[in-house]
């Protein structure tokens, strides 16, 4: 469901996309304001994901409120003049439509809104989802103590039977209980591959490849035959 609102100073105009609106089923309106200031105060109140307005209106026009916003929703000129048409387009305008407003063209550009702000939405969704899969830090326990480790500063792991060592920035590694095969799954797969049974590197710390072997800050890490063709996949694509 898309919240709206629409601004116009001429009752008659608010009257018909009101009517409009009310036969569109994915449009929620929330308010009809006849000026900018009116407007404005909804917008700070309610979450409003399109804008119906018209342009010329006195004391605030449809394109000052428009610029006035810092947080912008989708919006659709609604004027009878269109000689506003290519500077409405240059503040991204969905559509912009010219009075008299037939019911098909309103549909026309209210249909192509939903499209838009689905596909934000969606990928906004998307965004926070990696975000979740890749997380930026992890906690590891080591001696008596839990250690926050980022992400970035891993440059590769090395699997000891019930432990591993965490190869960072710092000279020494760190140790803790776990196997490689849950950790792996702890790091997500944004920027970190499996390429032996015994190591996971950081991809962006990859010095070189050399046949079968890997060089990080200057050591030697062997790649598994069975995960050379992955690990070559990750790397060209």
């Amino acid at each position: 469901m898309i919240t709206c609102i629409i601004i116009d100073d001429e009752p008659l105009a608010l009257e018909l996309l009101e009517d409009f609106i009310s036969k569109i089923t994915f449009l929620n309106l929330i308010a009809s304001c006849s000026n900018g200031f009116e407007a404005t105060n909804v917008l700070h109140k309610n979450k409003i994901d399109l804008i119906f307005t018209d342009i010329e209106m006195p004391n605030f026009s449809g394109i000052d409120i428009i610029k006035s916003l810092d947080h912008k929703p989708h919006f659709i000129f609604t004027t009878a003049y269109s000689h506003y048409a290519v500077e409405g387009f240059n503040l991204n305008a969905i559509d912009y439509l010219v009075k008299p407003i037939p019911f098909h063209r309103f549909l026309k550009a209210s249909t192509r809104a939903l499209s838009v702000i689905n596909k934000k939405e969606e990928t906004n969704y998307t965004q926070i989802e990696k975000t979740s899969i890749d997380p930026q830090y992890i906690f590891v326990k080591s001696e008596y103590e839990n250690l926050k480790i980022n992400l970035n500063e891993i440059k590769y792991v090395e699997g000891l039977k019930d432990y591993i060592k965490i190869y960072t920035d710092n000279e020494k590694p760190i140790l803790t209980l776990n196997s490689l095969k849950k950790f792996e799954e702890k790091l997500g797969q944004n920027n970190f591959i499996r390429v032996h049974k015994s190591f996971i590197v950081s991809i962006k710390d990859i010095h070189s490849v050399q046949r079968n072997r890997i060089i990080i800050n200057g050591k030697w890490i062997p790649i598994g035959h069975s995960y050379k063709n992955d690990f070559i996949k990750k790397i060209e694509g």
